[in-house]
């Protein structure tokens, strides 16, 4: 049997740049976005997801890997033999690119030891780093005890109908990881749901204002950076200039244009992952929270000012919700309201998304909201969405022994457990964990503008690859 004992992973890896790079850059260049207006039977998600996936698995066909394709929404490469089968479950979809970008978001730009494009650090590049891994063992001529395989979905950053469709026709690995978070070990995952908030339109009030329209974020897991809002107000001027005042002493921008009888309002903030929503700048709560201080026509208007600017506004452990709780191990509850809706038609709508830690569940969080709304008298309703629950690996397991000990041998660095907010396709596996690409010190600009992934990070986390698949499968 081939002995991979003394390689020095980082030297085969960096050895090897270029066909890495050529490997990513062919990805990166997909505009993979979800796009249900274009959804047809043969791409559920539109077009973008599936020509990504299927471009993936052309690529690996290329390299003489075997693959299969499970319908138009999930693959996987397959390598090795045995009766036991390690999973690597990556995604191929990204979050739309938003505004803010310096460079073309699907045209990968190198510069200053960085990778610009989006999908570099989530996924495709770590997707890809785990990939990579494999083709460098197979060039080293390590021989695999037990099967490998590479799933690869292209819905993860909506519904997860990929991997949906995937369990109903295929077993789940024994055991293994996605590269789609942080080293050391992502070995605890966070609950997620969210609570769909409407509010009717109906019951008049004494205002003189009018909001006609309301609009903020584009995915329940990404901090909305821009939010609009047209108002008929009463007293035009003396608005737009108190808005001017607001903005002063705030960490976000905005304009407001007079046209016809109509204010425009507009506020830019900060986007980031919904899970870590105090990283981001919610321009939809900052704009509801100037707004709430003026009296509306109708109690939909009024209710669904103060329930955005007050009670959602800058709270990210959902205090004023009543749902606050800390587990000891996996960390304080998190809400990112990610999607904010008002018109005179439909009324209100606020998808306000949990990441939640042992010790509650969906039914607790939803009867506490329930419970704040009725206590503030807002006429909003609460319905939740379809979640996930928590999922945690023990450290004393032994593939996270293994990853924790690669780890720590190839940086030097310190190696722990960790809990996330975000949830990945590890869970999907009883021993499933989430591991890598991005490392302690890296910079963490996913679902962002100017998404990168650092050249350093990505050779370094294709080392780890390696050795850790070798380390599980081939000794």
């Amino acid at each position: 049997m081939t002995t991979l004992d003394n390689v020095n992973w980082l030297e085969e890896v960096t050895n090897r740049k270029e066909a890495l790079f050529e490997d990513l850059f062919r990805l990166l260049r997909i505009r993979s976005v979800r796009e249900d207006h274009l959804a047809t039977a043969e791409a559920p998600v539109g077009p973008g997801p599936k020509e990504a996936l299927e471009e993936f698995l052309k690529m690996a066909q290329e390299d003489g890997f075997e693959t299969k394709q499970f319908g138009p929404l999930v693959g996987r490469v397959e390598l090795g033999q045995g009766d036991t089968t390690l999973g690597i479950l990556g995604h191929m979809d990204v979050v739309p690119e938003g505004s803010g970008w310096d460079t073309d978001p699907y045209e990968p730009v190198v510069k200053d030891g960085r990778i610009y494009a989006r999908g570099s650090s989530d996924d495709k590049g770590p997707t890809v780093a785990a990939y990579f891994a494999l083709k460098l063992l197979r060039e080293l001529g390590a021989e695999f005890n037990q099967k490998i395989h590479v799933i690869v979905g292209s819905d993860e950053e909506s519904g997860w109908m990929c991997m949906d469709h995937y369990a109903e026709v295929e077993e789940m690995p024994d055991y293994g990881f996605s590269p789609d978070a942080q080293f050391p070990i992502i070995n605890g995952e966070k609950g997620n749901v969210s609570a769909h908030l409407t509010i009717p339109v109906g019951e008049s009030a004494n205002g003189l204002n009018q909001l006609a329209q309301f609009e903020a974020g584009l995915r329940p897991n990404m901090v909305p950076e821009a939010a609009i809002a047209v108002v008929k107000a009463e007293h035009p001027e003396e608005m737009m200039e108190d808005f001017g005042q607001y903005l002063a002493d705030k960490p976000v921008t905005g304009k407001v244009t007079h046209e016809s009888d109509c204010l425009n309002f507009e506020v830019n903030g900060k986007s980031a992952h919904g899970s870590t929503p105090e990283k981001g700048h919610n321009a939809g709560t900052y704009l509801a929270e100037f707004l709430k201080q003026y009296d509306f026509k109708s109690k939909a208007e009024n209710d669904f000012l103060d329930l955005v600017g007050n009670t959602l506004h800058d709270d990210f452990e959902g205090v004023k919700l009543g749902v606050n709780i800390e587990d000891e191990i996996m960390g304080a509850l998190s809400m990112n309201v990610g999607i904010i809706k008002f018109n005179l038609t439909d009324g209100g709508f606020v998808d306000a998304n949990f990441r939640y830690p042992k010790g509650t569940d969906e039914e607790i969080i939803q009867k506490a909201i329930e419970q704040a709304l009725a206590n503030a008298h807002s006429s909003a309703k609460v319905v939740m969405s379809d979640g996930k629950g928590p999922h945690y690996v023990s450290p004393e397991d032994p593939m996270v022994k293994v990853m924790l000990e690669v780890y720590s041998k190839q940086t030097g660095l310190e190696s722990y457990e960790k809990t996330i907010g975000g949830g990945t396709y590890g869970r999907l596996m009883d021993r499933g964990v989430s591991f890598g690409a991005l490392f302690p010190d890296s910079i963490d600009v996913m679902h962002q503008a100017n998404e990168f992934l650092a050249i350093d990070d990505l050779l370094r986390a294709t080392a780890i690859y390696a050795e850790v698949i070798y380390r599980l499968a081939c000794q």
